[in-house]
């Protein structure tokens, strides 16, 4: 297995007053080295989730149910170490988030410290993990700076308040790739930032991949983002991935009639105009779920089975694999 992150039957819950939020239910999902793996799916679908369970930021509101995290540490060719993160604890936890797998979040305005200068906030993660300090902190900051396509000696002195949103984003990009972590997890990177300021993100965010050699979690609602950074595409739906496949057959042999409402959902500026399409109705209540496939009471083939029985995912073709009773018929049609 060449898996850098294994997550299997993961379910995580909520507290709340009305009762439990089922945010995750039973989800299994593989990251191979050097991939790139997006979640795409609603708001609320549980794509956050999933990635703040895996480098255990979860708030206490949330707990998990089940499951197990394998994340697993390559030792330069001679093999891989396993680490079962959800047993992890103080210096350990703190060592994995940091030097094994980092979280770029969508608001880098509030992951910053607004009062240090970005050089501060180098200094003091390095601090924090035994790791660079002095002249060799300082090039190593430099260094990815100008990867990410900043001015080292600009940023450095500056405060987050006196960058603007896209320079804010590629500091927290380069400061979670400061201890050259092999699993980088990128919430959103790009909400509420300009088409162009996005566009450059995007740039960055490949080049990196092809200089640093990282594998990478993207969580998106933007399916055009995922379809030019990804590798693999997960759909996920109340709180349950739905289908799952490399990202060409996603977007051109999608199985699955959510995953293909949400393409139809998408305006494109190529080939022949077409009206947009929405999805009906809304996400289910994930305190109060339908019975059977959660997304029966949206879908157009949904039937009697559907509104009994949850399906699972099963295979429609070599490493694509879908959780739909009439798969068969989505295809015929599409």
């Amino acid at each position: 297995m060449n898996s850098v992150l294994s997550v299997q039957n993961l379910s995580i819950e909520y507290l709340a007053r009305r009762g439990r939020v089922q945010a995750i239910r039973n989800v299994s999902f593989d990251v191979q080295r050097g991939e790139a793996l997006a979640l795409i799916g609603e708001s609320g679908s549980g794509k956050t989730t999933l990635g703040l369970g895996v480098v255990q930021l979860l708030p206490a509101s949330a707990q998990i149910t089940q499951g197990a995290i394998t994340y697993r540490r390559d030792q330069n060719g001679a093999g891989a170490i396993e680490i079962d993160v959800l047993g992890l604890r103080g210096n350990g936890l703190r060592e994995f988030r940091w030097k094994e797998c980092a979280m770029v979040f969508q608001s880098a305005l509030n992951a910053l410290n607004p009062v240090l200068r970005i050089a501060d906030q180098f200094a003091d993660t390095a601090k924090a993990h035994g790791y660079l300090h002095g002249n060799a902190l300082r090039a190593r900051a430099r260094h990815l700076l100008t990867l990410v396509r900043l001015d080292p000696e600009r940023v450095w002195k500056s405060f987050p308040h006196e960058l603007s949103g896209g320079m804010r984003q590629r500091v927290l990009i380069a400061l979670s790739l400061l201890l050259e972590p092999q699993l980088l997890i990128l919430d959103e990177p790009t909400t509420a930032l300009d088409i162009l300021t996005q566009r450059n993100i995007m740039d960055v965010l490949k080049e990196l991949r092809g200089k640093l050699d990282f594998s990478l979690m993207f969580i998106s609602h933007d399916l055009s983002l995922a379809a030019e950074l990804a590798d693999r595409v997960a759909t996920v739906y109340a709180g349950k991935v739905v289908e799952v496949g490399d990202v060409k057959t996603i977007f051109k042999s999608s199985a699955h009639p959510y995953t293909i409402g949400l393409i139809h959902a998408v305006p494109t500026i190529t080939g022949a105009h077409e009206n947009l399409s929405s999805i009906p109705g809304s996400p289910p209540d994930l305190i109060d779920l339908p019975s059977g496939c959660k997304f029966h009471p949206r879908c157009p083939y949904a039937d009697s089975r559907c509104k009994r029985d949850e399906p699972e995912l099963e295979d429609v073709s070599p490493g694509h694999r879908v959780a739909c009773w009439n798969w068969r018929s989505v295809k015929r049609d599409a």
